[in-house]
């Protein structure tokens, strides 16, 4: 998939909260610092992310956009 975001940052899923239209995700950076991202259940479902996945946050604007490697 390409995407016009420049910045990536390596991280692993710590927590999935799921609801009924949007979920939270939450990822540990390599740096000593935590990042969340709100995306829809049905894209959340589609990347099928899970504690301990490794992921590339891409970070564009105010969004922080995983995806799974």
């Amino acid at each position: 998939m390409k995407y016009g975001a420049r910045n990536q940052i390596h991280a692993t899923v710590t927590s999935v909260k799921t609801g009924d239209v949007m979920s939270l995700v939450k990822f540990d950076v390599d740096t000593p610092h935590s990042m969340a991202s709100v995306l829809t259940s049905e894209s959340l479902d589609e990347l099928g992310l899970k504690p301990g996945d490794k992921v590339a946050l891409v970070v564009k604007a105010i969004h922080v956009l995983p995806v799974k490697e």
